[in-house]
């Protein structure tokens, strides 16, 4: 092989291993703008504050947002926001999927969700994997 073409090779593989096959999906069933107060459902077994991440993207909104187990859920709470996280290890724990769902509180009926899958080597941070599903699930 020639010198040349070493370094379009090596570009060519970097690109292929940190690129990754990264899928995102929303999907509303109700307009989210006219729902003020959201709960984030904390999840017991996630050490991760994706609870957290999901408070501050739902207040970069405008809303009014809190988190915690579902039984200290304030009684105003208009929309109840459930998560499920896979992480992974590969020299370092990485956020692979995140899924989210918004619900109403009473009757409970699913208002919008939204996924996440990232199998990269180099994924985006958590933060701001959450702002990526959360702000268009807001947009008109």
């Amino acid at each position: 092989m020639s010198r040349s073409l070493r370094p379009v090779l090596l570009l060519v593989l970097l690109a292929l291993f940190t690129g990754g096959c990264t899928s995102v999906s929303s999907r509303k069933v109700v307009d989210l703008s006219r729902f003020q107060r959201f709960f984030v459902e904390t999840r017991l077994n996630e050490n991760h504050r994706l609870d957290e991440a999901l408070v501050a993207a739902l207040r970069r909104q405008g809303r009014v947002a809190e988190c915690g187990p579902r039984t200290m859920m304030p009684p105003d709470t208009e929309v109840i926001v459930t998560y499920d996280a896979r992480w992974t290890w590969d020299f370092r724990n990485y956020l692979i999927e995140l899924n989210v769902a918004f619900h109403t509180v009473s009757p409970p009926k699913k208002l919008a969700d939204a996924r996440r899958y990232q199998p990269s080597l180099l994924p985006k941070p958590p933060e701001e994997v959450v702002r990526g599903l959360v702000e268009p699930l807001f947009r008109p």
